[in-house]
């Protein structure tokens, strides 16, 4: 368990030290949804309606932007040469590497989600909708998208193939995160599209290391 917190711990240092990384992220998220504001006019209605879908699509493409650099990094210096042989299972490091991203990427989005549906003129009780599903949803989005990130991770340059590999994979969460806002906002019950994104949450957490862990054994090889 002190391996795994160390791998976090580190994981967290280094996104916050190159680049800003995480800065990148947040400026991303909100220069993306402020813009629709301006492009589709500011009637309270037509906001109040698309919030939900452009929250989420500005968080899916704000979590990618830094999905290349999860294994990259330790994979080109040699990092990643020794975490496959270090005691801890490849996958509790695949774990780790995931947690460390949602803690530097998705954790910022899921903070600065609300002021952003102020923003697009959502209601009291889609505040709270977005608040949990976005919760629910971004760690999936950081497992899911650690999958892409293993396979790719021997190929110079793969931004592109990580996105088509990737977003795919991401339309569930889109869908069921954008519902349970959706329908809170027209005081509907929005708590089966929460327990799916939870249940999704719930199938990431053991699923997608053990992917992770055999892409990565395999471009290791």
């Amino acid at each position: 368990m002190t391996t795994f917190l160390q791998i976090v711990a580190r994981d967290v240092r280094l996104a916050f030290r190159q680049g800003g990384a995480t800065m990148l992220v947040v400026v991303f998220f909100v220069l993306a949804v402020a813009l629709f504001p301006l492009g589709v006019g500011p009637e309270t209605a037509v906001l109040r309606r698309i919030a939900p879908g452009v929250i989420w699509v500005a968080a899916l493409l704000a979590a990618m932007l830094s999905l290349d650099r999860l294994f990259q990094v330790d994979f080109e210096d040699g990092s990643l040469d020794q975490l496959a042989l270090a005691p801890l299972p490849l996958e509790l490091v695949a774990a780790a590497k995931c947690l460390a991203h949602w803690l530097s990427t998705g954790l910022p989005l899921v903070v600065i989600s609300p002021l952003l549906g102020v923003l697009l003129e959502l209601n009291g009780e889609a505040h709270a909708a977005l608040l949990l599903a976005m919760a629910a949803g971004t760690p999936a989005l950081s497992l899911v998208g650690g999958i892409g990130a293993a396979l790719t991770v021997s190929i110079r340059r793969g931004g592109v193939l990580l996105s088509l590999l990737v977003l795919p994979l991401y339309i569930p969460v889109l869908i069921f995160g954008t519902g349970a806002i959706d329908a809170a906002a027209m005081g509907l019950e929005g708590g089966a599209h929460l327990l799916v994104l939870a249940a999704l949450l719930a199938a990431a957490l053991p699923l997608a290391p053990w992917a992770i862990a055999g892409a990565l054994r395999l471009n290791l090889e």
